[in-house]
This record gives structure tokens, C-alpha cells and sequence, in this order.
């Protein structure tokens, strides 16, 4: 019965489980960096401590946190920049992308390539903010768009495909 071993059953769900938990702790731990830089190492900032807290409740580890403040205190410590993209997704409903980069123009092409594959481009400043209201770190809709299924499955391919790409933070969707 050859290609029944149960070690290579779990091999395969344990690589497919650590990819998952790798890009979340890479994420926050951009985050926490780029937060310590700012408040300059103060682990009491309420900013700090709110990501911190989040990135607990995701089950990041001690010592990933603890790197990611020195790494954000480090003299040498490469500048991170946070920056928010609009896209009208399928159906006619906008979509936020908050990025956070060390290479704006990277993050840039990267985004537009996946838009692309789904026959999307970006939009301009403000065209897809005004359909939404910031509450701290979320994208709340303030009107929503009704999507038909098949509308519904490509939005939700291309929010996948964003999210799996390491500059992307978050998409935020006004879809219903």
C-alpha cells in the first residue's frame, strides 16, 4: 500500500499549517517594528500595547514580539511605510488594501499584478475611501454593494490573492 505512510500525511497538514502561521507572525511582527520605531521602544504606547495585544490573541510568540520591538528600536532599522490602495473589485465594490513596505514601488507593482489577473485596476484617491468610515484600525462600509455569487467566489479569490502577498496588511470590501 504504498503512498499510505502517516508521517507524510502529517508532514503535508504540518508544512501547510506553518506556511499559515508564518505570514501571520511576519505580519504582526511588521506591525509591532514599525510601531516601536515610532514611539522609540515604549512598550506602554497605547498604539504598541493594541498590537501587541492582537498579535497575542493570534498566538504569536514572546519571542517574535520581543525581536520585532528591538528591531524596530535598532539604530539601522530600515524605515517602514504604511500605505492605503483603492480598487474597484468584481461587481462594482470597493476594496481598501493597506499595505506596509520597506519599497513603495514595489508594493505598488505587486498590487496592480494581482489586480490585474482579474481584469481590475487601481483606482484613484478617494474614489473608494468614501464608501467606508475608519474606526482605529478598520474600514467599517458605510453603504454596501449586493454581489451575485459568481461575483461573490472571484472577490473572494482576489482578496485570498492579496492577502497572501507580504506587503498586504488587510483588504477591507464593502460587499454584501
Amino acid at each position: 500500500m504504498s503512498g499510505h505512510n502517516k508521517w507524510s500525511q502529517i508532514k503535508r497538514q504540518k508544512g501547510t499549517t506553518d506556511a499559515q502561521k508564518s505570514k501571520v507572525y511576519s505580519k504582526y511582527a511588521r506591525l509591532i517594528s514599525t510601531e516601536s520605531k515610532k514611539t522609540s521602544g515604549n512598550t506602554t504606547s497605547p498604539s504598541l500595547v493594541a498590537i501587541i495585544e492582537k498579535a497575542k490573541k493570534e498566538n504569536v510568540p514572546k519571542d517574535v514580539i520581543e525581536r520585532a520591538i528591538k528591531k524596530g528600536t535598532e539604530a539601522g532599522s530600515v524605515a517602514m511605510e504604511a500605505i492605503t490602495y483603492e480598487a474597484y473589485g468584481p461587481g462594482g465594490c470597493a476594496l481598501i488594501i493597506e499595505a506596509l513596505t520597506e519599497n513603495r514601488n514595489k508594493a505598488a507593482q505587486e498590487i496592480k499584478h494581482i489586480l490585474s489577473k482579474f481584469n481590475l485596476t487601481l483606482a484613484g484617491i478617494g474614489s473608494a475611501t468614501w464608501a467606508f468610515e475608519k474606526k482605529g484600525m478598520e474600514w467599517l462600509p458605510k453603504t454596501t454593494t449586493p454581489l451575485e455569487d459568481s461575483d461573490l467566489s472571484e472577490l473572494e479569490k482576489l482578496v485570498e490573492s492579496l492577502e497572501d502577498n507580504d506587503e498586504v496588511q488587510s483588504v477591507f470590501t464593502n460587499a454584501e
